[in-house]
């Protein structure tokens, strides 16, 4: 997976309006190469990178939320953290007037409110892996025609930016939309690694986990907010990516052939698959630039129903 990385990060720096060849992109990247340089330094590489971390961050993202649910379907965006930082974002576009700041801040506060709901409702009668998915798919189900009655209410020019960020897109992605965002995913990548033994000693199940020293409680809250703070990040620069969290986690479990869900083979699957999907839309109707979640959309939908049909089989 590392090596596919490697692969599709060389030919995003490559392509463009104008194709560079790779030994361009090595003198760009060594701060040569005039013109072309600046362009690949500039305007491809924070698209490149934000594809890789974005994708490890909605990778782990899935990763954790499968882990604690100990289900393939639970993920960020089926119980509905997508649909809440939409919302939070909505907000922003709508009431306020829609500065990168205030997006961030709306979208953020968005998915973790939708979370703090779905996990309180949860609670009741004892946190169960089943119960937190059916919640949550009822609260993005709601938020979801929520969301959509405030697109109908906005004026033509608001409903037409916020139906546009709500594609998910890393078009027109720079340094100044990717530095904060970085740093933030760094230290959730972080802590999360930190907790990755008790994490996997959790995945045996929540009772024996406690046995083992595991303190449950706290470490699912943690874990949740992590995921949470994963998604919403990303969310937050490029909109409601669809089915990246959903697929990777599984996919790199299979590839690894790992008992439980690792964490990196979720990273490195996720980073892959948004990269390469990002490169499908730049180039299936160029030069025009499809949203990168049209892409995604269709991978985990051709996914989820593979995942759906072998969970009949086996039922």
């Amino acid at each position: 997976m590392t090596v596919v990385m490697a692969g599709l990060a060389l030919l995003g720096l490559c392509h463009g309006a104008a194709w560079a060849s790779p030994a361009r992109v090595f003198a760009a990247l060594t701060g040569s190469g005039g013109g072309p340089g600046v362009v690949i330094r500039e305007w491809r590489l924070p698209r490149v990178l934000a594809g890789l971390v974005f994708g490890a961050a909605l990778g782990l993202a899935g990763a954790i939320f499968q882990s604690i649910t100990r289900n393939p379907l639970g993920s960020p965006d089926v119980i509905g953290l997508d649909a809440g930082a939409y919302t939070g974002a909505l907000f922003a576009i709508t009431v306020l007037s829609g500065t990168s700041t205030q997006l961030t801040i709306g979208s953020v506060l968005g998915g973790v409110l939708t979370a703090a709901v779905v996990y309180a409702l949860s609670l009741g009668g004892g946190l169960s892996g089943l119960r937190l998915i059916v919640i949550g798919i009822a609260i993005n189900a709601m938020l979801t025609a929520f969301n959509s009655w405030i697109v109908l209410r906005a004026e033509l020019e608001i409903a037409i930016a916020a139906v546009g960020w709500n594609a998910g897109s890393l078009n027109g992605v720079g340094w100044d939309d990717v530095a904060i965002p970085f740093g933030v995913l760094a230290v959730l990548f972080v802590v999360l690694f930190t907790r990755a033994p008790a994490m996997h000693q959790a995945a045996l199940g929540g009772a024996l986990a406690v046995t083992t020293g595991v303190r449950w409680d706290r470490l699912r809250l943690v874990l949740v907010l992590i995921g949470v703070g994963c998604t919403a990040t990303v969310t937050a620069v490029a909109g409601p990516i669809a089915f990246i969290a959903l697929a990777a986690p599984q996919i790199g479990r299979r590839l690894a052939r790992t008992p439980g869900i690792g964490l990196l083979p979720a990273a490195l699957t996720g980073a892959v698959l948004l990269t390469a999907a990002d490169l499908a839309a730049q180039m299936l109707l160029a030069p025009e630039a499809l949203p990168v979640g049209v892409i995604s959309t269709v991978i985990g939908g051709g996914y989820l129903i593979w995942l759906l049909t072998k969970e009949v089989r086996r039922a």
